[in-house]
């Protein structure tokens, strides 16, 4: 064996220095274990990569390097300069590289081989033209343990040594034909060789782009091939050579040797296709994998300073220099790669996973927003260069916007958008936030639809705006800029009118209304969607535009255009009269040339005319040529009066500030209505209002009648539903409640006629009202049917106590008793008290001052008031009366005591029979006095006082209840025989009522 690479003396001189300072020796075993146990316990791959990239350098040819694992052999051949006695000097010490001055070299800290130490004891390399060496523990172990010296210390590490320190020669290596030089590792154990076997597996192309002098790493794990080469990668790289300034200023904290290499380099690189492969891991390489976590999609290798660990970037100002080289860098590579929106996934987000990865970051996003890196569809607003590029801009972050949409709505609008993005760049990505892309919403965009910017569209443009315009948010575009028919440009469909195909509208008749008809050339369903109106005759009545012509019709200086224009649309769109009340304010022509609301004209001829007073009424005429050019019923569906006009309207509150529809008495109605009603905090509410105009005006009351008690105007008679108190009630309609305070029926008012052939019990009371109307139509005029219906209504009780008490109306005695009993049942708190009654006075029927009235309520005082007019009425209603009349009671206007002596006697037991609850005694008196007036007879507390068999028949009959039996016990007393006969009579009756 031939000692080329000096070994013996390399040996010699190690082993005498360890002797001549055992702590030497305790050094470099501390030394070596720590790098092996420690900062290169799994690099074994990267540093057998970085030494034949080295190697390959140094030879100046592509290198590749083949790692086989078989047997528990893992052999690393690879292409390159040979082993020199140089690189064994730099094996076989620690901290001191052979490779300081090689420029680009990977290896320069001179441990990297340590990490061989992990797996092996006894490592061997070679080239085919240089020699080979090895290492032994097993040696090294025993020459150490010969040395009195360093035997104690040896033992105290149980027999631990630095492996590296002492080469030994070795016989020649088998090199791999193509290769240079090779290492081979018998393998420790299995746990060394599993852990072989995993650093294979993770090796991936992040070596290759950390040392491009290796172009390819070939892995044979017992059989199991695979070639790992740096293709498909986008590699961007910038370095330079620190000046002598700025090494003094950079370097200061650095070590010595590392002043001698002032270079920097630094490196990004990212897959031309997807994310980074799962085997790059997502740490920085310098140009190595550290333990530098960083969380970009790209991967970093820079020349930066490593702590004494080999792990971990050195803080301090060489590090910040090389992080700002980084971050432009970076921007250069982003600046390189297609303008997709793959870009947006290597922007980097605010948060890091270490100091370093958050200062590289900050670095990134602090040059990110001007940096021209977009694609954009327009110009920016205030470009700093020309940064065209084909069809489009490139464009910073600051001056880009993004807006949501499709393509062909972004190529639309592009113009008006500076800098915008394609359609593709998602716009709710976060990355453009860091870029800092405006984002503009739809509503901005349609803000920027004016100006100068569209003053030179064509209506054709904008249909094809509308075409691609997204509309799933109708309140975002609700300001969408609209060309119209006579060339403004208007903001908001809602309130235009859009000409469907086949329209027969003539514009230009139109235009004295101002319309807002949308340019047929832009017309577009969208515009529908948003608030347009389809102009048909109908919705062109019904815009506002329309309505506001009409109402300032009159005041116009030319009314005929408007007017033309409007009857055509009435013509066109079959309007009846009544169906848009609000045209009656449409200026017309009347006969006598002047100008009126078409609401303040007649039809001539028209049944309206024919009824009001020809000289007194405030209407005129319409013109002729008028009703010849449109025909008298488009002039009354315009407003012009044929018939009755019909106020309508809806939710009317009934308040007197509130209701007013300009008709004659309107407030007295109101006034009357509200009387009806309780008093409330919140005025009532009509939901729907109906009301006949012009009554005042009509002379011919017969054929008026009969025009309003037909449909469709005998609808206004109806009563009014109302919603008071959260309750609906029901009121006289105002037309209802004029007719009937109107002498409308054959010039008396229809409250005071009854229906022909009505109730018999109101004969007398009123006149019958003429021939001609209905019952029903009667009644809603007020025109009195039923003495209930009469009752019931308001004010009731009081006009019949009126007509009662009226001495030209005659009554007989069976109509005065049924009004007494049918008024008995009304509330008194619904009638003021009368000052003169209807009464009876020595047996006539006579009108009466109230305040001499009495009201009887039982038999035995009538001789005790006989000169007092009395209301007489069946006893059991006798209270009731006497409180709605405000009168005395017979019995509240004398004492009614007996004073006169009589002889109690035993009631006889025919009569008990006959009056089972009659008492069994009374009082015979030979001549009755009550009160000093001689009477047949009383009962008084109880006891029933008589004269005479007529008189004692109605005492017994009274105080037992059955006071309709007083004949029948009379002709008992008188002739008990005749008893049967009177019965039987008795039954035969009719049904009372």
């Amino acid at each position: 064996m031939t000692d080329i690479f000096a070994t013996d003396r390399v040996r010699a001189a190690v082993l005498a220095a360890w002797v001549a300072s055992p702590a030497r020796f305790r050094e470099d075993a501390n030394a070596e274990e720590d790098f092996a146990l420690g900062g290169y316990r799994d690099r074994l791959i990267v540093e057998l990569a970085q030494n034949a990239a080295d190697a390959a350098l140094r030879a100046g040819v592509p290198g590749r390097l083949r790692l086989s694992l078989r047997d528990g052999v893992l052999t690393a051949a690879n292409t390159g300069a040979p082993l020199d006695a140089a690189g064994i000097e730099g094996l076989s010490t620690l901290r001191v590289s052979a490779k300081r001055d090689d420029v680009g070299a990977a290896g320069r800290f001179g441990v990297g081989f340590a990490a061989v130490v992990s797996v092996t004891d006894a490592p061997e390399i070679g080239s085919w033209a240089s020699g080979a060496v090895r290492w032994s523990r097993e040696e090294t172990a025993a020459l150490v343990a010969a040395e009195p010296a360093l035997a104690g210390v040896l033992a105290e590490r149980s027999g631990h040594v630095p492996l590296l320190r002492l080469p030994f020669p070795a016989e020649a290596v088998d090199v791999p034909e193509g290769f240079d030089t090779v290492v081979r590792l018998p393998l420790r154990d299995k746990a060394a060789e599993e852990a072989v076997r995993r650093m294979l597996a993770e090796t991936s192309p992040a070596l290759l782009l950390g040392m491009p002098a290796l172009a390819a790493i070939e892995i044979d794990v017992e059989g199991e091939e695979r070639t790992v080469v740096a293709e498909g990668w986008h590699v961007v790289a910038a370095s330079g050579e620190f000046t002598p300034a700025q090494v003094a200023e950079l370097f200061a904290d650095r070590p010595t040797e590392e002043r001698a290499r002032p270079y920097w380099m630094v490196r990004w690189a990212v897959p031309e296709s997807g994310p980074l492969p799962a085997t790059v891991p997502p740490v920085v390489h310098a140009p190595t994998p550290s333990d530098e976590p960083l969380d970009l999609r790209a991967l970093l290798i820079a020349s930066f300073p490593m702590a004494t660990d080999r792990r971990h970037v050195a803080p301090g100002p060489l590090t910040d220099f090389l992080v700002e080289r980084a971050a432009e860098t970076y921007l250069d590579l982003l600046a390189s790669l297609p303008r997709t929106p793959r870009l947006l996934d290597l922007v980097p987000g605010p948060m890091g996973k270490s100091e370093l990865d958050a200062a590289i970051r900050r670095a990134i996003l602090r040059r990110l927003p001007d940096a021209p890196l977009l694609p954009a569809l327009s110009a920016p607003a205030d470009p700093a260069e020309d940064r065209a590029a084909g069809d489009g801009w490139v464009v910073a972050g600051r001056e880009a916007s993004v807006v949501a949409g499709p393509a062909a709505f972004l190529d639309t609008i592009a113009e008006m958008v500076p800098g915008l993005l394609p359609a593709d760049w998602p716009p709710r990505h976060p990355a453009l936030g860091a870029l800092g892309v405006r984002r503009v919403e739809l509503a901005d965009v349609i803000d920027m639809l004016s100006g100068d910017a569209v003053e030179n569209k064509d209506p054709a443009w904008w249909r094809s705006l509308y075409d691609v315009l997204p509309a799933d948010d109708p309140e975002a575009i609700g300001a969408l800029p609209v060309p119209l028919a006579d060339g403004r440009l208007v903001r908001g469909p809602r309130g235009t009118l859009v000409l469907s195909e086949g329209n027969a509208l003539d514009t230009a008749a139109l235009a004295p209304l101002g319309l807002r008809i949308v340019h047929p050339d832009a017309a577009h369903p969208l515009l529908l969607r948003l608030g347009a109106a389809e102009a048909t005759p109908r919705t062109v009545l019904d815009d506002p535009l329309t309505r506001a012509a009409v109402s300032a019709s009159l005041d116009s200086d030319d009314p005929e255009p408007v007017a033309r224009a409007v009857l055509s649309l009435v013509a066109a769109a079959g309007l009846v009269a009544g169906e848009a009340p609000w045209l009656s304010d449409l200026a017309l022509r009347g006969a006598d040339g002047e100008l009126y609301p078409a609401g303040e004209l007649l039809l001539g001829g028209g049944a309206l005319a024919g009824v009001v007073d020809a000289e007194d009424n405030p209407f005129g005429t319409a013109a002729p040529d008028l009703v010849e050019a449109y025909g008298s019923r488009v002039l009354a569906a315009a407003g012009v009066l044929d018939g009755f006009a019909v106020a309508n309207d809806a939710d009317v509150l009934l308040d007197p500030d509130e209701c007013d529809h300009d008709l004659d008495r309107e407030d007295e109605w109101l006034e009357a209505v509200l009387d009806l009603l309780p008093d409330l905090d919140v005025p009532p509410v009509a939901p729907e209002f109906s009301a006949i105009r012009d009554l005042e005006y009509v002379a011919d009351w017969p054929a008026a009648l009969a025009m309003l008690t037909r449909p469709p105007l005998r609808a206004a008679l109806q009563p009014l539903r109302v919603v008071a108190g959260g309750e609906v009630v029901e009121v006289p309609s105002y037309t209802a409640w004029w007719l009937s305070t109107h002498p409308v029926l054959g010039g008396k008012v229809p409250t005071s006629l009854r229906v022909p052939g009505g109730d018999p019990l109101l004969f007398g009371l009123y006149d019958d009202a003429p021939a001609g109307l209905d019952e029903a139509a009667l009644a809603m005029i007020g025109v009195r049917t039923t003495l209930p219906d009469l009752l019931a209504s308001h004010g009731g009780p009081e006009e019949l106590l009126d007509l009662m008490a009226d001495p030209s109306i005659e009554l007989d005695r069976p109509q005065l008793r049924a009004l007494w009993i049918a008024l008995a049942a009304v509330d008194p708190s619904r009638a003021a008290p009368p000052k003169a009654v209807r009464a009876i006075l020595d047996g006539e029927i006579v009108v009466a001052d109230a305040d001499r009235a009495v009201v009887v309520e039982a038999p035995d005082l009538l001789p005790l008031v006989a000169g007092h007019p009395l209301i007489l009425a069946p006893f059991d209603l006798a209270e009731a009366l006497s409180e709605l009349l405000d009168l005395p009671l017979a019995a509240e206007t004398t004492a009614g005591e007996v004073t006169s002596t009589g002889q109690e006697k035993q009631v006889p037991a025919e009569v008990r029979r006959l009056l089972p609850t009659a008492p069994a005694t009374y009082v015979e008196h030979e001549r009755l006095t009550v009160d000093g007036v001689e009477v047949p007879w009383r009962f008084y507390d109880g006891v029933v006082h008589a004269s005479g068999v007529e008189g004692l028949a109605r005492g017994l009959a009274w105080a037992s209840g059955q006071w309709s039996d007083r004949l029948a016990v009379s002709a008992l007393l008188r002739d008990p025989a005749a008893v049967p006969l009177l019965l039987a009579e008795n039954d035969l009756d009719s049904l009372p009522g």
